[in-house]
């Protein structure tokens, strides 16, 4: 009878297991799923850690208890192992070349998104890091503010060429983005699709020789409230009751799920214009307002190498809001490029995202 029972409970457990590989996999390849399809199954993507994690448990589970089961465990990380890549890339550090270009990326929450900053302090703090990181290439997302003189005459004296545009200007919200380069500008294009208040635009650089195309991103928001990234923290943190926890986790997926169909349609439409534009040297970077198992990562990242599922460490967290731990912000590169070492500044907390980076060097296709 006892052997019977042990022999069911390792059954049961080892089901478990199984069970966990195959959402582990659905939630792992969910960037497949359309959106326009399948709204709710398109959030899929956001569950991958917790099921990498749970998967983790399991393997010291058989190893206590029934060593011949860790396989399951085992072929489950294998079959998983390519969204494991990209979520949770392992690199060493490698040697910048001289010649390479630094870019970085950052949604600066125009410059007055953390409330323990006033006046222009926000814009100082995120001043100073961008001095400090000295990059080659800033593309900034929420490039906006009341005071533009004031701005545009700071950063000249290490940018000489700055330029912004701005997706809306109303009494209540602005919205925009820019970018200060070291690099001659030689003309702009807004990659077009429906939007209230985000974009993507593409500048065009003079590099030495070559023009370099630069896609900067702000895609759909999540138009989660406050009170819903709240209530989200607390259904994570197993704190919601469980007579509101249905409807709440209905409501927020609801939400989440439209936000990625207005995402979708963005993202396609920056991915037409990168095919269209093949022949230049392209950096595609950006608030992508989603993470790296995600539709429109996965359909912007189409044919670019993305910098740091190549190069980068570890989880990668851009969005420092308590609850959503991902990584909504990306670098890309065209085959022109080779890049090195791709990181986030988290030191900085000026802003609810932190900075990305990486150097790229331009290598001439035969």
């Amino acid at each position: 009878m006892i052997k019977q029972l042990k022999t069911l409970t390792i059954n049961i457990f080892a089901g478990a297991n199984v069970a966990t590989v195959l959402l582990m996999l659905a939630a792992g390849y969910s960037d497949r799923i359309s959106p326009a399809s399948y709204p709710l199954l398109s959030n899929l993507g956001m569950t991958f850690p917790i099921f990498l994690m749970v998967n983790l448990l399991f393997i010291f589970f058989w190893l206590t208890f029934k060593w011949r089961k860790v396989w399951i465990p085992v072929v489950g990380y294998l079959l998983a192992y390519p969204p494991i890549a990209l979520y949770l890339p392992i690199h060493s550090a490698q040697d910048v070349p001289e010649d390479a270009i630094k870019v970085l990326s950052y949604n600066v929450c125009s410059y007055t998104g953390v409330d323990k900053y006033k006046d222009n302090e926000g814009f100082d703090v995120i001043y100073d890091c961008l001095a400090r990181q000295d990059a080659d290439i800033v593309c900034l997302q929420e490039d906006v503010d009341t005071w533009r003189r004031y701005v545009f005459h700071r950063y000249q004296k290490f940018y000489p060429y700055n330029d912004t545009i701005f997706f809306i200007t109303e009494a209540t919200h602005m919205n925009g983005m820019g970018i200060h380069s070291r690099y001659p500008i030689i003309r702009r294009e807004r990659i077009p699709y429906e939007s209230r208040a985000n974009g993507s635009v593409a500048w065009y650089l003079q590099v030495g020789k070559d023009t370099v195309l630069v896609i900067n991103n702000h895609l759909e928001t999540t138009h989660l409230s406050s009170e819903d990234r709240s209530h989200y923290e607390e259904m994570i943190k197993g704190k919601m009751r469980r007579d509101t926890l249905k409807e709440e986790s209905k409501l927020i997926l609801s939400k989440l799920g439209q936000s990625n169909v207005i995402r979708a349609e963005g993202a396609e439409a920056v991915h037409w214009y990168i095919e269209q534009h093949r022949q230049y040297p392209m950096i595609v970077c950006g608030d992508f307002n989603d993470n790296p198992i995600s539709y429109s990562r996965r359909v912007i990242s189409k044919g670019l190498t993305d910098c740091f599922a190549e190069t980068g460490r570890g989880l990668g967290l851009s969005y420092n809001r308590k609850g959503f731990y991902f990584r909504i912000d990306h670098i890309l590169c065209s085959d022109h490029f080779m890049p090195y070492n791709c990181q986030i500044d988290d030191k900085i907390d000026a802003s609810d995202h932190y900075p990305i980076f990486c150097w790229l060097k331009l290598v001439h296709k035969p």
